[in-house]
């Protein structure tokens, strides 16, 4: 066998021997070395918990949003049918009424429930849409006929044959509109 004077084994058979520094230098560089991959070792730690932190909070988020939604058609309804119980109300009294009263007092009560109509669909943000002699509008309105006019502008609205309705700016249905067309 061939080893030197500390006794290690120099023909390269045997034990490996383990790489030992050889002067300070390169044990303070190794040192700095192991504390640098153990401060990254926790960095990369760290990121990760704050990953799955996230990750959860997302998800939390998302589940919290569906939830909002549900509920929010849910009371939406709630509060609509909740207007539309006093035009209910109205017509179920009219139709009781219908054999004992009058014209006149059934025109009064059509008008007052029509009144609370307008109410109930005002509160929950329906606007109707009533386009008389403004311009055609085709996202708005919906052209029933083209109709010549000497008075009116071109391509304007002559009559509403049905009015259109708007829920907080959002259109329901257009209005449904007679349009001038120039004199031909």
């Amino acid at each position: 066998m061939n080893t030197d004077e500390a006794g290690h084994d120099r023909s390269g058979m045997g034990e490996p021997t383990a790489v030992l520094p050889e002067t300070a230098a390169q044990l303070v560089e190794l040192e700095r070395l192991q504390q640098a991959l153990s401060d990254s070792e926790e960095r990369a730690r760290s990121n990760w918990e704050q990953y799955l932190r996230a990750v959860a909070d997302l998800d939390n988020v998302r589940k919290r949003a569906q939830r909002d939604i549900e509920a929010a058609n849910r009371y939406g309804l709630e509060k609509f049918a909740a207007e539309l119980l006093p035009v209910w109300d109205s017509l179920e009294l009219a139709v009781q009424n219908a054999g004992k009263a009058d014209t006149r007092s059934l025109v009064q009560g059509q008008e007052a429930t029509l009144k609370l109509l307008a109410k109930a669909l005002e509160k929950i943000g329906v606007t109707a849409i009533n386009p008389q002699g403004q311009p055609f509008d085709p996202g708005r309105h919906e052209a029933m006929l083209a109709q010549e006019s000497r008075t009116a502008e071109p391509n304007s609205v002559l009559q509403v044959v049905q009015p259109g309705y708007e829920i907080n700016g959002r259109l329901l249905r257009p209005a449904r509109v007679i349009v001038s067309k120039a004199p031909g």
